[in-house]
């Protein structure tokens, strides 16, 4: 039994991969899911189309990789992060649609409860700011807005999860409601240093203990699927976040290297071994924990990448499918000053304003559809280079290397963009998916099919390094642009 089935629920599809033991994908299911947009800066996800979607991905990888459950040592999940399920305990149903990372909802609450001084505690304790991006002030809307909510959470009634948590009670048939360290710790509730939910800010926050789930380790049996489901008893044995989940399968587990995940989002992340505190607004998190020992990590999110190129394709329609855009991008060379600021749902770090929107900026007559899509692959850099330049702020020394993954990086021109962009190599590893892959590996060491972290990473292989090519004069005057059109949008960018 050296199969691995890993989970991969993100924000716009969800994915079943099954791998074998070194990490070579054997088969494969995908699928999108509807997006919910009830009010501008709403973003929603039906929970119970995420679960059906799942089992049905599940049992159609399983076919095409020709594996039997049986022969499956375990079960690896990773997801969006942050995105909040409350459901009823008795049921398993939903109270609501799940409110997603992206939403935008609660800013009025958060901008209250910072102007009342309480962003000091909460970024101590959580490694993160006062943001509608985390799930505590999606949980108390939720408490606050369906009827009957709160006193029924009071009551012991109903249970809250992240997306892994809501998949791990339907897989188990209701016997286990657990998260890992990573997704507790993107939640405001949670601890990092005590690594325990937090009681002074379940009160800050308004939300109940009995609705929060156990925490555990990030690798580790968390409990078996209901056996009518895939057709056998598989152990969970591995869980993590999106982000922290691709720092796992991209081996960063020495402190100071980094990866940054480009699909809907991008998300970069560097190993620090300890909690360092950020003084460049970027957030502390916890990297992975395993055996007890919680690794670390500075996070810098970036809340639209690939989901600029699906608006141009989608909004615009600017091109038919994002496999356009390389040739689009090669044949304008660059964008010609024209730059997409796409605060589509407000800006992440550095600049944490919910508020900025979109623009697009620096058009002339000559500027064409090349030129649009190209700047959509340029913003995707240019907002890189804004995390790369906080971490290096952060750690005192800058990297000279960037491990990167996710759908947008088979674009050759992206990567080597990226590279002259940021100034560093960029590596880009064999299994470009390596947030399916790391909840693998967390699955196979919850199970002893790994022995280490050091098995995990003697896995890894380069399949590609994209050098900077680019003089260092035509690397800051792109950049200043894109610094003085994100002023545009942004009240603090000039700070």
């Amino acid at each position: 039994m050296s199969y691995i089935l890993s989970i991969d629920q993100g924000t716009t599809s969800t994915r079943a991969i099954v791998f074998n033991a070194d990490g070579h994908a054997l088969g494969q299911a995908q699928k999108e899911f509807r997006q919910h947009f009830p009010s501008d800066g709403w973003v929603e996800h039906d929970a119970k189309e995420i679960w059906n979607d799942t089992l049905t991905l599940c049992r159609e990888a399983l076919r095409n990789a020709h594996v039997e459950a049986q022969q499956l040592a375990a079960i690896g999940i990773t997801n969006q992060r942050e995105t909040t399920v409350l459901w009823d305990r008795a049921t398993g149903d939903p109270l609501a649609r799940a409110i997603v990372w992206q939403d935008r909802r609660t800013a009025s609450t958060c901008e209250a409860l910072r102007d009342e001084g309480h962003e000091g505690v909460v970024r101590e304790r959580t490694g993160l700011l006062l943001d509608p991006y985390f799930s505590a002030t999606k949980l108390a809307w939720l408490l606050d807005n369906v009827p009957g909510a709160r006193q029924r959470a009071e009551a012991g009634e109903l249970a809250f999860g992240t997306i892994d948590c809501w998949l791990l009670w339907q897989l188990t048939r209701g016997k286990v409601h657990a998260t890992d360290a990573t997704n507790a710790s993107r939640t405001l509730l949670f601890d990092i240093h005590r690594q325990c939910w937090d009681e002074e800010l379940l009160a800050l926050f308004q939300v109940p203990a009995s609705v929060l789930p156990e925490v555990r380790d990030s690798a580790g049996e968390f409990g078996l699927t209901c056996p009518e489901l895939l057709g056998a008893a598989v152990p969970v044995a591995g869980i993590a976040g999106d982000q922290q989940a691709a720092l796992v399968g991209q081996a960063c587990f020495e402190p100071g290297m980094v990866k940054s995940t480009y699909g809907t989002g991008c998300f970069m992340v560097m190993n620090t071994g300890d909690a360092v505190v950020s003084e460049n607004r970027l957030l502390t998190t916890v990297g992975y924990r395993v055996n007890g020992k919680t690794t670390y990590a500075l996070e810098g999110s970036i809340f639209v990448a690939g989901a600029a190129i699906q608006w141009l394709r989608d909004g615009l329609n600017l091109i038919r499918d994002a496999s356009e855009t390389e040739a689009l991008a090669r044949r304008a060379g660059s964008a010609g000053g024209v730059y997409l600021v796409p605060a589509f749902t407000g800006l992440g770090a550095p600049w944490w304003d919910p508020h900025a929107r979109g623009a697009l900026l620096g058009l002339t007559r000559d500027t064409g559809i090349a030129e649009v899509v190209t700047a959509g692959l340029e913003a995707v850099c240019y907002q890189s280079r804004d995390l790369l330049d906080a971490m290096a702020a952060d750690c005192g020394t800058r990297p000279t290397t960037l491990r990167v993954d996710g759908g947008m990086v088979v674009n050759n021109w992206l990567s080597q963009t990226l590279s002259d962009v940021l100034g560093v190599c960029v590596d880009r590893p064999q299994v470009t998916e390596t947030t399916a892959l790391g909840a693998a590996y967390l699955a196979g060491l919850g199970v002893g099919l790994y022995d280490s972290l050091e098995a995990v990473a003697s896995r890894w292989q380069c399949e590609r390094e994209f050098a900077p090519a680019l003089e260092e004069s035509d690397r800051e005057r792109r950049y200043q642009g894109w610094r003085d059109a994100v002023a545009r949008v942004c009240r603090d960018a000039g700070q």
